[in-house]
């Protein structure tokens, strides 16, 4: 029987390079290089590509006590003579039955075609502790009389050598995971990898089912690809040939705000899509689409042609069959109702959110070849569920701050507006308000320049108005403080509209400083007193000191007055003298001359009857810096560069107003010691560093709260995305200018444009 046998190929030796003599001329690196080069080759030659039996050959060298992986080779030929020597009737029982998966089924491909592949059975009772390694596999229709755990077992598996004329493709062979060698004091220079070595065909494989006798028809096998891949299926699965559609999962749908909320999303490459769809085992073998030319089911066999597209945000793999029928669609996203990807719906409304806008997210988007949700159902979405929504957000949170506020008793506003645009072209004035304790936003009011006849100056007091009457009606206001505008002042004169609502009007101190500074500035400007200019900023820091020691009126008037004697160097006069400590003699002002004529316009600006009858309302020293902050902080989401709906700009504000109030008590940050972390800002007008206390960073936690509103509103509607977007009742643009005249179409427009500059006229619809 053994002349019979093939005989076991010699294994080549491991070829090594001399010791280099003593001096001998060293070899140049490049013939080096070239050496150590197929040396390697030579002795990655030499192993065997066991695949995931790796650990289980591991566990036969311990077990058997090997010493390298050669003498485990040995050990399987010797035992395989052995064996059939003294082959007889065996059971089953009596024989260790093991399921070694040496190779993938791609890298067996091609092995089946060898000829002349003797059996190999190793008889091997003793070797109970190993296990197997995949017995969960179920049965390959091979169209033959063989089983596949016969065919997988060890026994009909062989070692085998590839002809140096064989037409096996290494680039089809996965990465060799085969056992290290004996060897291990040899040096590995990580720089030569020979698996990048195009030339690099390892000679040795394990072949499963290579010693049965039974002659296997290999056009009866499908063809699986290196990106192909074989499922544990369970012992009850059906059979894939008979599967059809309805084994197939149906697309995710969303049906609560819970299913996508919170969830992680992922930037995913068409290419590798594909490469999943073709790894990833099919569970339809026919396409079951109805055929009207067959009169029935189509049956046409796989492989399935794989096609990708963009849809939106969103990819959509289809599987084709030969005759172009659609076997099966996935998405990548998940579906709303009447078919909308949830991806368009949650990019549309978090670019709103995040104070971003669609033109800047689209050119990224086109820069980065991603799939982007349509211009029209971006501003469809947004006006349909995102506006309102933001809107009822924003009442239900300013309602908790009212109500804590109410438990408080009475309370100081702040208040001030902020116009989407410089000078008097402005469309939109914000006006704010915030609780001076907290500084919370209690308020915001937007007016439309259409809502007061198209004219900008009055669209603050239009606002202060409409804010005043709001928060009376909700809290006990003690105070009301706004800058020195003149308009809003008025309101609270003798004649004027609220001189007895009991409510006190406050101005801002820093606006008042700097109004006073405009007007020294303007008085040093003329003939004769240009040292005024010198003297402008004592000045405002003097009424800033003032305002803030002085308790009542008459205080305030002694100490302001005292200004006029101390320009001139008298710090001590009949009815006072000054409250500052020693000066220091060498000083760089000059004194101003006593009756001089810089000193007669520094006196009538100090003394002024209109400067003097407002100044009570600086004295409880109130400052609205924190709405200039805000309103700053309005530009991340209203820039003022770009043009907005009504709806939308109204909804923008109150995002910012919500971003404000979440974080208006964040902590700051510390060391590892406990210590403050502080920063430095520098401010160009003043050339000066100022310090601030740095804090924590933003959480935005209110956003998951807002996206899930957005989305609820989208899943309880009835019917799908409008087609057209809808004015709202209170949109100034519903009636146009509130005389009556109705704002002019598009066309109208363009025709008086026309007629202006060419003196031609559009045709007529």
């Amino acid at each position: 029987m053994a002349d019979k046998m093939q005989p076991k190929p010699p294994i080549p030796l491991l070829v090594t390079a001399p010791p280099a003599k003593k001096g001998r001329k060293r070899k140049p690196a490049a013939e080096t290089a070239a050496t150590k080069k197929a040396t390697d080759k030579a002795r990655n030659n030499t192993r065997v590509n066991i695949g995931p039996g790796f650990e289980q050959w591991r566990q036969l060298r311990d077990l058997k006590g090997l010493q390298s992986d050669a003498a485990v080779a040995f050990f399987l030929l010797d035992s395989h003579e052995k064996a059939v020597e003294t082959q007889t009737d065996e059971t089953p029982s009596s024989t260790c039955v093991n399921n070694f998966f040496f190779e993938s089924l791609s890298d067996r491909e091609d092995d089946f075609s060898q000829a002349g592949v003797q059996e190999l059975n190793i008889s091997c009772p003793e070797e109970t502790a190993l296990q197997q390694l995949d017995a969960s596999m179920s049965p390959l229709d091979l169209n033959i009389d063989v089983d596949a755990d016969e065919f997988n077992d060890i026994r009909n598996s062989i070692i085998d050598w590839e002809d140096e004329d064989d037409s096996w493709n290494p680039d089809m062979e996965t990465l060799s995971v085969s056992s290290l060698e004996e060897d291990a004091t040899r040096e590995v220079d990580s720089d030569d990898d020979d698996s990048d070595d195009p030339d690099f065909r390892p000679r040795i494989c394990v072949r499963t089912g290579g010693a049965l006798k039974t002659t296997i028809c290999l056009e009866s096998l499908q063809e699986i690809s290196m990106e192909d891949t074989v499922h544990d299926a369970p012992d009850n699965a059906p059979d894939p040939t008979m599967a059809d559609m309805s084994t197939l999962p149906d697309a995710l749908k969303v049906m609560v705000e819970d299913d996508i909320i919170g969830h992680p999303a992922s930037i995913a490459y068409h290419d590798s899509l594909k490469q999943l769809a073709e790894y990833l085992l099919f569970p339809v073998s026919v396409c079951s689409a109805k055929d009207p030319n067959r009169k029935g089911e189509c049956r046409a066999p796989g492989p399935f042609e794989i096609n990708i597209r963009s849809r939106g945000t969103a990819a959509v793999i289809e599987w084709v069959c030969p005759r172009g029928h659609t076997v099966w669609k996935w998405a990548s996203q998940p579906m709303l109702k009447y078919g909308m990807a949830v991806g368009d719906f949650m990019l549309s409304t978090n670019i709103l959110l995040s104070g971003n806008n669609y033109a800047k997210i689209s050119l990224l988007f086109k820069f980065m070849k991603l799939g982007m949700v349509e211009r029209s159902s971006f501003f469809r979405i947004q006006d349909s569920y995102c506006v309102d929504t933001i809107k009822e957000f924003w009442d239900d949170k300013r309602a908790a701050v009212i109500t804590q506020l109410k438990s408080k008793g009475s309370v100081v506003a702040l208040g001030d507006a902020r116009m989407d645009s410089p000078g008097f072209c402005a469309q939109y004035c914000t006006y704010t308000a915030m609780d001076n304790e907290s500084k919370q936003i209690i308020c915001m009011v937007n007016i439309d320049k259409r809502e007061t006849m198209r004219n900008s100056v009055i669209m603050e007091k239009e606002g202060f108005v409409q804010t005043f009457e709001k928060l009376r009606e909700e809290l006990n206001i003690e105070e009301f403080c706004t800058d020195a505008h003149s308009q809003i002042s008025a309101l609270f004169n003798n004649k004027g509209k609220y001189k007895d609502c009991g409510v006190r009007h406050t101005l801002d101190m820093w606006h008042g400083s700097k109004s006073l500074g405009k007007k020294i500035h303007a008085a040093g400007q003329q003939r004769g007193c240009t040292i005024l200019q010198m003297w402008s900023k004592d000045v405002c820091n003097h009424f800033w000191y003032c305002c803030k020691t002085a308790d009542t009126y008459e205080d305030f008037f002694d100490r302001w007055t005292g200004l006029l004697h101390h320009v001139t160097g008298e710090h001590a006069w009949a009815l006072g003298g000054c409250h500052h400590g020693p000066l220091v003699e060498d000083r760089e002002k000059e004194w101003i001359q006593k009756g001089s004529m810089a000193h007669q316009r520094l006196r009538e600006v100090v003394l002024d009857a209109r400067w003097l009858k407002s100044v009570h309302k600086y004295l409880h020293f109130r400052s609205t810096a924190e709405l200039e902050s805000f309103h700053n902080h309005i530009l991340m989401y209203a820039s003022k560069s770009f043009c907005f709906s009504p709806p939308v700009y109204t909804a923008r504000v109150l995002l910012a107003g919500l971003d404000y109030n979440h974080h208006v008590d964040r902590p700051v940050k510390r060391r590892a010691d406990g210590s403050i972390l502080y920063g430095k800002v520098y401010n160009k007008k003043s050339r000066k560093w100022s310090l601030y206390a740095l804090k924590v960073e933003k959480d935005y936690g209110y956003i998951v709260d807002l996206q899930s509103a957005i989305l609820r509103h989208r899943l309880s509607v009835a019917g799908g995305l409008p087609r057209t977007a809808r004015k709202r009742p209170d949109d100034p643009r519903q009636h146009g200018v509130l005389s009556g005249v109705p704002a002019p179409s598009t066309q109208e427009l363009l025709q008086r444009q026309l007629s202006r500059g060419l003196g031609k006229s559009l045709p007529k619809e």
